[in-house]
């Protein structure tokens, strides 16, 4: 895998023209970028895949769909159509909107999200009534026999993921990652990225510490550049 497959730019803001100037400056160190609520519904899914295509960069569709079997088909349908290079949808839909989903993604790769890396321990257990890795776990067995492609998990969940074989195949996508020089702000199951990459992630999910970089670390460029370095020897 190229090092510009390793992170994935999340563009978390509300138009295209605060998405424009980071995507022109960051397509040479990155090869895709999350798109999220926050942009889809502001602008909404066409436009701002089209944009992102013409830039010559590569589209994770961040919508996390979670519905019935069939909304989740059909929606899964339509976003293939846009030839992103992946999507994304809730394992906790169930095993046969997942199957479902599968059987609608064209030429993408689906992902499955397990637990949302926001979630601590005592958040898991008072929406799902167990521990953090008994249910990533489960999602994750539920979304390999539906035969998805990957899971976006936090990177604290890898090493229990990879001790089953069978969800080695998968892509393993972490957001919930952090370096040393960013604030954790609401996440809070986190790595950095040199720890996520070590601990079996495939691909990096990281937004605000190079979108909206600290202080002095000042531009996005050089905040990519950071962390780049950090997993390059790995």
């Amino acid at each position: 895998m190229e090092l510009k497959d390793r992170i994935i730019v999340a563009l978390d803001v509300d138009n295209l023209e605060k998405a424009k100037p980071l995507v022109e400056i960051l397509s040479p160190y990155v090869h895709c970028f999350k798109v999220g609520l926050e942009l889809l519904t502001s602008v909404g899914a066409p436009q701002v895949v089209k944009f992102i295509h013409q830039a010559g960069g590569q589209v994770f569709f961040d919508g996390k769909f979670h519905d019935i079997p069939n909304t989740i088909a059909a929606a899964s349908r339509a976003i293939s159509r846009l030839e992103v290079k992946m999507f994304n949808v809730h394992a906790s839909s169930g095993k046969e909107a997942m199957i479902n989903a599968v059987q609608n993604k064209g030429n993408s790769k689906l992902l499955a999200v397990t637990i949302l890396t926001a979630l601590d321990e005592e958040s898991c257990n008072h929406i799902y009534g167990v521990s953090v890795a008994s249910k990533v776990r489960q999602f994750a067995l539920d979304a390999s026999e539906a035969g998805v492609d990957g899971l976006v998990c936090s990177p604290k969940d890898l090493s229990n993921l990879l001790q089953d074989e069978s969800l080695k195949h998968l892509m393993k996508i972490t957001p919930g990652v952090r370096p040393t020089w960013a604030d954790a702000q609401d996440q809070k199951r986190v790595f950095t990225p040199r720890e996520a990459i070590l601990a079996g992630a495939t691909s990096l999910v990281i937004g605000r510490p190079i979108t909206r970089p600290p202080r002095e670390i000042k531009t996005p460029v050089e905040a990519i550049r950071r962390i780049l370095d950090e997993i390059s020897s790995i």
